[in-house]
């Protein structure tokens, strides 16, 4: 995961910690970390919805590293889901990464459409 400032750059990523509960969107050029419980949209370069993180909410994103529960529409480029994973909801992606045993119940969508930067 990516957890440290990136000095030359001057960026850091948005953490939500374990325990913690956000209402409200979320917008980046960055990156965020879901640890613990988001209801509300996110928009960022990359998400990251650790083990026990939760997001209720859309999420549009270059990148989408789920270990934890989406509930709602994601779209991506690239979607990295792992085992243990759950999500409802439309998945939007453009190359999809799916490890064993995961907890889909969504519709998967392949987009085919060129990049909008």
């Amino acid at each position: 995961m990516l957890a440290f400032t990136d000095a030359d750059k001057k960026t850091s990523p948005t953490i939500i910690g374990a325990g913690c509960k956000l209402t409200g969107d979320i917008k980046t050029d960055h990156s965020v970390q879901i640890h613990g419980h988001v209801v509300g949209d996110i928009n960022a370069e990359t998400v990251v919805i650790g083990r026990g993180g939760i997001v209720e909410g859309k999420i549009i994103a270059s990148s989408l590293f789920l270990h934890g529960t989406l509930d709602g529409p994601a779209t991506v480029d690239v979607a990295n889901v792992f085992s243990h994973a759950q999500m409802t909801g439309v998945l939007s992606y453009r190359t999809l990464n799916i490890t064993a045993n995961t907890g889909l119940e969504c519709k998967l969508a392949k987009r085919k459409d060129t990049k909008d930067k």
